[in-house]
């Protein structure tokens, strides 16, 4: 059977959106475009690395 009390002692608040979104943008995560962009800088750097097929 559940011990509500343990439970309850065990319970931690999720974050409110404010700090979800301060906490998602300290990590300074990659998007798509990003990738995309440094794809493109190494093309324009070394364009025989990626030869056609």
């Amino acid at each position: 059977m559940i011990n509500f009390d343990e439970e309850l002692k065990k319970y931690k608040p999720s974050l409110e959106v404010d700090q979800a979104e301060e906490a998602i943008q300290r990590n300074d995560l990659r998007d798509v475009i990003d990738i995309v962009e440094e794809m493109m800088q190494e093309v324009r750097r070394d364009p025989r690395r990626f030869k056609q097929y």
